[in-house]
């Protein structure tokens, strides 16, 4: 008889009351597929049963308010005092990696599982008295009872879905229009629980493109937005945002006057000092941005964990979050593992998850290969993005950004932006043509002016 320990991680159930303890929000990440009875030491079973009842109930899991309700339940004491409970949250830095912690804590149960039914199976075995066929039918039992516990609760019947889908129509759970009217009749909007890769060459303006996508979500929808920017500064971000703002329809009944983003740069530098019209109206624009719904994170190490911390926060504070905005993804693919293909795929299919775990949209911005320099036509297509097999299975829609002027200086496009709808999974590809002004990252419709 083998008298080593069952299997099981007591560091790794540690982390993750410690985490539930730290951070309120940790807890929305394990709770579909993490069960109390999947922890091997009972104290700590108990202590997850009341976070898991308390989360119910709408009330935090912190420190006070759990060992409050162990001790008014009389079992403050059984799970070892405050004391256990504060060294649970001294041992925790972060609830960063809660969900891979949940999942050790559940390999290590469903091992256990196995182990007991193996030596159910192994009774039944030795017990001559049960006839073979009832033997056998024991045995499966057994074993389907173990695989079950690894089951997540993500296969539903049909008639929940039906009817979910029937409310979600009643409800009217909408689409987000992106602002620009004829991308809209292409992709619809921004659906949540989507994935969009906005794609293209440098100097193409795909951060100008998503500054203005953001926007449109604040403004039109009313909408907050998490921008992680792991190329650009906050301040460089904001930069932007107020050059923007001063060309935007809804704020021209405040006169503004328009800002360029190289006349901020250049007043910085100390070339060329902002005139009084012009800071009189960035004053004016700071009030506009100051009430913005609009949080950014410039951490260029940022995991997609980490994104899912953040905007899980987010969404407690606001209450929804209309657009996550990610600059760019091949920043975020760290060559760790010696093939950096791999790590970019690992991105995409993370941040693809993530959208329908947030129920969120969710605009990732891509580079392309510089093959596209050395053809006749330089628009980007599918097979210019890396790892595109990828990216084009896991995105929900495709957008590339082209800017025939970039090349051509004697293009008659001059100041036209190509939209490249090459991928619309819920909606149809085409091409739309904006009018952009770089200097500021202003995008108008065609039909505008027509």
């Amino acid at each position: 008889m083998n008298q080593n320990l069952p299997p099981c991680c007591i560091e790794a159930e540690e982390a993750i009351l410690g985490g539930i303890l730290l951070d309120p929000e940790a807890i929305y990440r394990v709770e579909a597929h993490l069960h109390p009875q999947a922890f091997y030491v009972s104290a700590h079973q108990e202590i997850y049963h009341t976070a898991l009842k308390l989360h119910r109930q709408g009330k935090f899991t912190d420190l006070i308010t759990v060992s409050t309700y162990l001790a008014d339940w009389g079992k403050l004491d059984k799970i070892g005092g405050t004391a256990k409970l504060a060294q649970l949250l001294n041992r925790t830095v972060s609830a960063v990696n809660i969900d891979r912690y949940a999942d050790i804590v559940m390999d290590k149960y469903v091992r256990r599982k196995t182990i007991e039914a193996g030596n159910n199976i192994v009774n039944y075995g030795y017990d001559t008295t049960i006839e073979l066929d009832i033997l056998l039918d024991k045995s499966e039992r057994e074993i389907f009872s173990v695989s079950k516990q690894n089951m997540r609760s993500d296969t539903e019947h049909n008639s929940e879905i039906a009817t979910a889908a029937f409310n979600q129509l009643k409800e009217n759970t909408p689409i987000y229009s992106t602002g620009l009217y004829d991308l809209d009749s292409l992709m619809v909007g921004f659906e949540p629980g989507t994935l969009t890769i906005l794609a293209g060459r440098p100097s193409m303006g795909k951060s100008a493109i998503s500054i203005f996508l953001a926007l449109q979500t604040m403004i039109k929808h009313g909408l907050p937005v998490a921008i992680f920017s792991l190329e650009m500064t906050k301040k460089q971000l904001e930069y932007r945002l107020w050059s923007l703002i001063s060309q935007f329809d809804c704020y021209q009944h405040l006169n503004l006057t328009p800002i360029r983003g190289d006349r901020l740069r250049k007043h910085r530098a100390g070339l060329y000092s902002l005139t009084q019209d012009e800071m009189d109206s960035i004053a004016s624009i700071v009030k506009i941005a100051v009430g913005l719904p609009l949080y950014i994170n410039a951490n260029r190490g940022i995991t997609i964990s980490a994104i899912a911390s953040e905007c899980r926060q987010i969404q407690a504070k606001e209450g929804k979050l209309g657009l996550v905005m990610v600059d760019y993804l091949q920043m975020m693919a760290a060559d760790s593992s010696g093939n950096r293909s791999y790590e970019l795929g690992d991105v995409a299919r993370g941040l693809y998850k993530l959208a329908g775990d947030l129920n969120v949209p969710i605009l990732a911005l891509s580079q392309v290969s510089r093959g596209v320099e050395s053809r006749q036509n330089k628009r980007p297509m599918m097979s210019d993005l890396s790892q595109s097999g990828i990216l084009e299975m896991v995105a929900d829609n495709i957008i590339f950004a082209y800017r025939d002027e970039y090349y051509n200086r004697d293009t008659s496009k001059q100041g036209l932006l190509e939209l490249i709808l090459a991928k619309a999974r819920h909606g149809d590809t085409g091409l739309v043509e904006v009018l952009f002004d770089k200097s500021s990252g202003m995008i108008r419709s065609l039909a505008e002016f027509a």
